[in-house]
């Protein structure tokens, strides 16, 4: 546990006199960012460079700052200077530290494929490769930390994602249709791929179908990778091609970003999901996924442990990711705060399992009402305008965001705006038509 430095002379709870704290939060620059999304929101130019994530927490990799006293402070701090405060006598004992991470995540270019770890799992790998010795900012290390990463993302424009194994049977025919009109060199070396495929037991043809997939030759994906965009091509000429359209399309661009990479198949073997602004999906551990494009809001356990699988020029780890992958066939569900009206209720809490995190949306056409989440929680205005009070009062601008703590006064909010807000487990319980928001925290 982490306190403030001894030279900004502070006394233990001194730090939280308040209860609403505006946040300063790190942006991540990868190649796969959006030179649009995230600097349109906060309105700033982007200077035309990838703007990929927006962080909101207190992982090491990148923490959020708050102001004391016109000072810059790290969150974690704040929350250390009185943990019960801040979090909850609950959550501080069962947690010990804020236990949630919350992004922006703005896609131009796929996201590796990838999975994440379970508890032990995580624990475990942490474990191990600290007493391998691998630095921690080291490329080939799979374990930035010791905790696993269960995720929500909610879509914030139209995106498009892969997640979870399609089926072996419906993977046998997709790719019985891509392959229809290979050359023989390449339905040859298709073949280990699909005889994994046929057998009876899911689980076993999914693993043996990734690991053939992984085996492939060289020579063999990137034959893959050209035969994929000439079909792609000639199906955009009305040429006929081969495959499905959407699988299709997905898989050729793979191919132009990724020749030769065998996962640029990745279509045919995974779902394709595409969600409307507001619509959201839950990922558990060992869910095979990658976000394609697209701008989101994603929570998750306060991890960055990621276990790569192709689409990408980083570490890819194939033991290790064969190790902790779950092999059932999994779609998942698509959760839309949309009523049989058609019009967003004013608030909604996306149902989820998840033991660290509840992501929910509040929507405010005018006027006042009950801020409608207990903290702690973490705030961020996603369109409008949004006044937060209680003893005191703060203004969140489009793109602002606000760490609320455990030991705050009812806070009232007013203003035009859509916000989406990260707390401790909520159970969704929408208000009839007229009456305030509901909500009550997950046993």
């Amino acid at each position: 546990m982490r306190y403030l430095p001894k030279k900004l002379h502070w006394k233990p709870s001194v730090l939280l006199m308040s209860d609403i704290f505006r946040l300063t939060n790190q942006i991540k620059h990868y190649d796969w960012g959006s030179p649009d999304f995230i600097p349109r929101l906060l309105g700033v130019d982007g200077g035309g460079t990838p703007w990929a994530e927006l962080w909101m927490g207190v992982h090491n990799a990148g923490p959020s700052e708050t102001e004391f006293r016109g000072k810059k402070i790290p969150l974690i701090n704040l929350i250390a200077d009185n943990p019960p405060r801040a979090l909850g006598k609950e959550a501080a004992k069962k947690f010990g530290g804020l236990p949630f991470l919350f992004k922006l995540l703005a896609a131009a270019k796929p996201l590796s494929i990838q999975a994440h770890p379970n508890s032990v799992q995580a624990k475990e790998g942490w474990e191990r490769e600290n007493r391998a010795g691998i630095p921690i900012d080291s490329p080939g290390r799979n374990y930035k930390d010791s905790n696993h990463k269960p995720e929500i993302i909610c879509a914030l424009s139209p995106f498009t994602a892969m997640c979870g194994f399609q089926t072996p049977q419906e993977i046998l025919h997709g790719l019985g249709l891509l392959s229809a009109g290979a050359p023989s060199s390449l339905r040859e070396g298709l073949m280990p791929l699909m005889t994994a495929l046929k057998n009876k037991s899911e689980t076993t043809a999914l693993r043996g179908f990734l690991a053939a997939l992984f085996a492939m030759p060289q020579n063999i994906s990137g034959e893959l990778s050209a035969y994929i965009i000439t079909a792609a091509g000639d199906r955009a000429k009305g040429q006929g091609g081969a495959g499905e359209g959407d699988r299709l399309k997905h898989a050729a661009r793979f191919a132009e970003l990724y020749p030769g990479d065998p996962s640029v198949i990745s279509p045919f073997y995974l779902n394709l999901i595409e969600l409307k602004a507001g619509e959201a999906i839950g990922l558990p551990a060992g869910v095979l996924h990658a976000y394609i494009q697209g701008f989101g809001a994603e929570l998750m356990a306060n991890s960055d442990n990621v276990l790569r699988g192709g689409l990408t020029p980083k570490h890819v780890d194939v033991p290790e990711l064969l190790r902790i992958l779950d092999f059932s066939p999994h779609r998942p569900k698509i959760i839309s705060p949309m009523p049989d009206g058609g019009l967003p209720p004013a608030f909604f809490t996306y149902p989820g399992s998840f033991d660290e995190f509840s992501l929910s949306v509040l929507r405010n056409p005018g006027g006042e009402a009950a801020f409608p989440v207990p903290g702690p929680a973490i705030v961020i205005v996603t369109a409008g305008d949004m006044r937060l009070g209680s003893k005191q009062d703060l203004l969140l601008k489009q793109g602002e965001s606000a760490f609320i703590t455990a030991c705050s006064a009812p806070i009232q909010c007013s203003g035009t705006f859509t916000a989406h807000i990260a707390s401790l487990p909520l159970v969704n319980s929408l208000p009839e038509a007229g009456s305030a928001p509901v909500w009550k925290i997950r046993q």
